[in-house]
């Protein structure tokens, strides 16, 4: 299987043909969904795709599945629910379902302005990474703390007056990820539905480690190659879209010399191990 490729194709015969069982550390993609995204023109089947991450995600490998519904008839019409639990069909364990808040509001008449997506993060098994980012702003920080302890078995839970440490600087972010919405900067693209560029970051670093392979098999305009390279990944584009394609490739030749941001991810993120 090569890697740092962008393939262009339909996504379930590419991963088919290219790609072998259990061989993907991570997914990070947002399909088309609803009727919320013209893709010129090109229609894709969730079923076999769906089919085609179980069989190449490794075990203990994570998809990232960024999805919203359309309102259709006075509804929203669900879509992005029945493929988390068609997934979970498959094997694949609802891990968590991150929100993604966007910046913009979606004018709307007579509900709610609309402001998330959803981002679930569906595994196979237990994921194998979990470095989960350290960059909520403690209210109380440099204050001390006293840990609650749990002295007896079967007892409430007592303060162990011993153990006293100060709140930290930074804790665990929420499952609510706030990105702006808009263009990265200079590096304009004529993809309709630009990732900003964080959200794919953030999902890499917290589910995968260097050198892993991270797949989007809706590469698009190529974020994802993009950041899967900025943070010491190899990563694996594919689109039906030559003209993406080619976005996506020329985007990704302008990063892969520049430094990595790996110092981001030792700094902001924390291992399984370590507590909040």
């Amino acid at each position: 299987m090569k890697a740092n490729i962008i393939h262009c194709g339909e996504c379930a015969e590419v991963m088919r043909d290219n790609i072998p069982d259990n061989a993907i550390d991570l997914t990070v993609t947002s399909p088309p969904y609803d009727n919320l995204r013209e893709y010129q023109g090109y229609e894709w089947d969730f079923v076999t795709v769906a089919n085609e991450l179980w069989r190449i995600t490794k075990p203990g490998g994570v998809v990232v599945w960024v999805v919203a519904d359309a309102t259709i008839n006075g509804s929203e019409t669900g879509t992005s629910f029945r493929q988390a639990l068609y997934f979970m069909s498959l094997g694949f364990n609802l891990h968590q379902t991150v929100i993604y808040e966007k910046s913009g509001r979606l004018p709307t008449q007579d509900r709610y302005y609309n402001v998330i997506e959803y981002m679930f993060v569906i595994s196979k098994g237990k994921p194998n990474a979990l470095n989960f980012l350290v960059d909520h702003v403690n209210a109380s920080q440099g204050q001390k703390r006293t840990k609650d302890k749990v002295i007896n078995k079967g007892r409430p839970q007592k303060k162990d007056t011993k153990t006293q440490y100060r709140a930290r600087k930074h804790s665990r972010r929420s499952n609510v990820w706030k990105y702006h919405v808009g263009n990265n900067g200079n590096d304009l693209t004529i993809h309709p539905a630009i990732f900003p560029e964080a959200l794919p970051r953030d999902h890499i670093i917290s589910w995968s480690n260097p050198g892993d392979v991270v797949l989007d098999p809706f590469v698009g305009s190529g974020t994802t190659a993009k950041m899967a390279i900025l943070t010491g990944r190899r990563y694996i584009g594919i689109d039906i879209s030559e003209e993406y394609c080619q976005l996506a490739r020329e985007r990704v030749a302008k990063v892969e010399a520049q430094p990595m941001l790996i110092p981001f991810e030792a700094e902001k993120s924390e291992q399984s191990t370590m507590f909040d």
